[in-house]
């Protein structure tokens, strides 16, 4: 016993519980869950067996997935009908379903937000840190493309992505707002606030849809349409600033 109560307990904190084997050789058995709760003791190592078998549950189901909240959270998510997210019911982050960006980004595409390649050299590059993805190539913009019109893409990128940063930056500071007024409104004698927290949720919420519009309009050259959406978005980008 003294042995299996190692071994089990070794493979818990490696994470390798959820597929560990017997450790003789020759034998393939699994310890079950019951046999595992007979041999280790420590409430510790219990607790981190049991998240390693909820860990492993919601990666083989397709219907399941982590809240991606950058700032931590461990509730998981139903994947329901065809929608591209949801609003976590813990923090009310709203995680994309369909990639791996750590966010809804309506109106843009995941496409959009993930894997980059340039069609001239097929030089993939990441949207959100502008690093490649092959080490070799050294500059996305020193393909065989005309010079010309790299410094026009160039300059185009530059102005997209300062407005994208500043809407980011203006979304964070509607966050700050609110924490801010939510501790005020918890001070005795002071009346209510709930008015100016429903403002800062819908500055969140607008600063968002600006920034991924930025996405969306750089990555989609049909005039006609892309009119309307320049149209859209300044008038939200108008109401928005005054808000």
């Amino acid at each position: 016993q003294p042995c299996w109560s190692e071994y089990l307990t070794t493979r818990i904190e490696q994470n390798m519980v959820v597929n560990c084997t017997c450790p003789i050789s020759e034998c393939r058995a699994q310890p079950t869950t019951a046999f595992i709760y007979s041999i280790v003791s420590s409430e510790e190592i219990i607790a981190k067996y049991e998240k390693a078998l909820l860990r492993g549950y919601v990666e083989c189901c397709s219907n399941l997935t982590w809240c991606t909240n950058p700032q931590g959270c461990d509730q998981i998510l139903l994947k329901d009908g065809l929608g591209y997210g949801a609003a976590c019911s813990k923090c009310s982050w709203i995680s994309c379903f369909n990639c791996n960006f750590p966010e809804a980004h309506y109106p843009a595409s995941c496409s959009h937000m993930s894997h980059m390649t340039c069609a001239k050299c097929n030089h993939g590059f990441c949207w959100r840190c502008l690093k490649p993805w092959k080490p070799t190539h050294k500059d996305y913009y020193n393909c065989s493309a005309m010079v010309s019109k790299a410094a026009w893409q160039e300059k185009r990128f530059q102005d997209y992505n300062e407005r994208c940063t500043f809407h980011h930056h203006a979304r964070e500071f509607a966050m700050s707002l609110r924490n801010r007024v939510s501790s005020v409104s918890e001070m005795p004698k002071i009346r209510t606030l709930t008015f100016v927290l429903d403002a800062c949720k819908v500055l969140e919420q607008a600063r968002k849809v600006l920034a991924y519009s930025c996405v969306y309009s750089y990555y989609n050259q049909d005039t006609e349409s892309m009119d309307i959406v320049e149209q859209q978005t300044e008038s939200l980008e108008l109401h928005t600033n005054a808000l």
